[in-house]
């Protein structure tokens, strides 16, 4: 399946995942922080990667096996990558219209500068931007974008999509200590985002094992203040800094359940209990495909994470 959970977002509640590139990971960027790992595939043209019937047939199974109490509240395009990338986004997003269940789209905003990518994301009820750093250098460094892309067009990008989106557009900006949580980064940030009109802008900090080790939690009065200029600029601001918990929906079958979902959000032991609990299966076959060397556990600041391991 491409799609798993619903698990618990901490912006849009039950989210049901759809990951429209589930092969090792394709984005525009790599940024130093992702969830997912290095990019594998860095790209900047657009391709079809799954026939957006395949997507709907997924959901439409997936669906039809959780229990009403695990129903989501959002369908969310949350890839192994950039999910912009794909070709059938919009085509994909017109299908899934027909549950009538509000769709979700998680973006890095690089590609905004391309018509066709506005216009897939028009049709989407809600549109998360990311913007890190408005500081060229600075978002360099972090999102490491190709190379090709200018900052110029992403900010052009950021500016026509959220002038003419009709449904709600938020912002989120991930702080990585000693690389954008410095203060003139935030001001000119803020800013930024200020000129979008978000609904609301959500400040983060890397609570999952980040792609390069190096990376780094600011400090509390750091992410404080990182608030309090958000809020000065007259942003609706909110802080993403908590683990989001264990609510997760399942089908039935555990090892698809782990795999879907750890290809783009990574596991935190007491949600893999729950998820094995629910699935009424035993914690063996979390072992086994540790063993299979399909899935890897990772230590990151105390917390035991389950990754899937592309390398096997």
């Amino acid at each position: 399946m491409v799609c798993y959970g619903p698990v618990p977002s901490r912006r849009l509640g039950k989210s049901l995942g759809i990951n429209n590139i589930p092969f090792e990971k394709v984005c525009s960027y790599s940024c130093i922080y992702c969830q997912v790992g290095m990019t594998k595939f860095q790209k900047s043209i657009r391709e079809p990667f799954i026939e957006p019937k395949k997507i709907y047939n997924d959901v439409a199974t997936l669906l039809s096996k959780l229990q009403h109490v695990d129903f989501p509240d959002f369908l969310t395009f949350v890839a192994n990558g950039e999910p912009t990338l794909d070709l059938n986004l919009g085509k994909t997003i017109r299908l899934l219209k027909e549950f009538r269940i509000p769709i979700a789209v998680i973006t890095n905003a690089s590609l905004l500068f391309d018509v066709q990518v506005r216009e897939d994301l028009f049709q989407a009820d809600w549109v998360s931007l990311k913007v890190d750093s408005a500081i060229p250098g600075v978002r360099k460094r972090i999102n490491r974008p190709f190379p090709a892309f200018s900052f110029y067009d992403y900010c052009e990008g950021l500016t026509r999509f959220s002038s003419l989106y009709e449904g709600v557009l938020v912002s989120e900006t991930m702080l990585v200590e000693g690389v954008n949580d410095m203060k003139e980064s935030l001001e000119k940030t803020a800013t930024l985002i200020k000129t979008l009109n978000p609904e609301k802008s959500y400040i983060s900090i890397p609570i999952r094992p980040p792609a390069l080790n190096t990376v780094r939690l600011p400090e509390e009065e750091t992410i404080n203040r990182a608030y309090q200029i958000y809020h000065e600029k007259g942003l609706n601001a909110e802080l993403l800094v908590a683990f989001e918990g264990v609510n997760t929906g399942c089908t039935g079958n555990a090892k698809d359940d782990i795999l879907n979902m750890c290809v783009v959000h990574p596991i935190r032991e007491e949600t893999m209990s729950e998820i094995v609990k629910k699935d009424g299966a035993d914690y063996y076959i979390v072992e086994k495909l540790i063993g299979s060397g399909q899935i890897k556990r990772v230590d990151y600041k105390g917390k035991m994470f389950y990754l899937r391991n592309f390398s096997k």
